[in-house]
């Protein structure tokens, strides 16, 4: 990535025109070929960009300090550097991406560890219970001693219910757990998705993460 602070006016030609007058700005050039120009505001957000597959065009002679970034469209972002700053290169690697807290795989070891949270009863069958189009999440006994099929999700959407749906109709096939109910569980749960979960008999559950990890509330509570 390379990192260029200058005093620099912008021009933008392409559907429309833009201009940003003169002033000192960041810019970003990144491996993937991106160009983008920021202000000192305005959180990640540039001001102005070009999105990859584009080339970048340093001016010399008369044109030297005018940066030309054209994309496959014909459109350009014009630089013209009055200043620079800093100029500085680093080169970051592969990035390992965000690690999400609260993942999936997550939840779904807490949930079991914790499966009393559902209902007082509830017993632990087992995790990743196997079937013929995928593993269930949880499986697992209520308190009557029925089969439970568990969907676990960080939101809960209508594809996860047409999952658990799936993995319903194959379980109810077979006599040692047949009958077996549905719960569909998530952090947040969409209201489409818990109008289809509730025509379709399955039960929704909303999981308090910071419950299931053991940590408290801090709000104020009477009882």
């Amino acid at each position: 990535m390379r990192l260029v602070i200058a005093r620099c006016s912008v021009d933008y030609a392409g559907r429309l025109t833009a201009h940003l007058p003169s002033a000192p700005r960041l810019i970003l050039v990144k491996a993937d070929g991106s160009v983008s120009i920021h202000a000192d505001d305005r959180a990640y957000k540039p001001l102005n960009w070009m999105s990859p597959p584009c080339t970048l065009k340093e001016g010399t002679g008369e044109d030297a300090g005018v940066w030309t970034v054209v994309n496959k469209a014909g459109e350009k972002l014009i630089i013209t550097m009055e200043e620079i700053l800093h100029d500085s290169s680093h080169e970051l690697g592969v990035d390992p991406g965000l690690i999400k807290d609260g993942v999936e795989a997550h939840l779904q070891e807490l949930l079991a560890d914790r499966i009393e949270t559902l209902g007082e009863g509830y017993t632990l069958i087992r995790r990743e219970y196997m079937t013929a189009i995928g593993p269930v999440d949880i499986l697992c006994r209520d308190a009557s001693g029925q089969t439970v099929a568990i969907e676990i999700k960080r939101r809960g959407e209508i594809d996860g219910v047409e999952q658990l749906t799936r993995y319903l109709d194959l379980l109810n096939r077979d006599p040692h757990l047949a009958p077996v109910r549905g719960i569909f569980a998530a952090q947040e749960i969409k209201p489409q998705a818990r109008v289809l979960a509730t025509d379709r008999g399955i039960d929704c559950h909303v999981m308090d993460y910071d419950a299931l990890r053991g940590i408290e509330d801090d709000k104020l509570r009477l009882f």
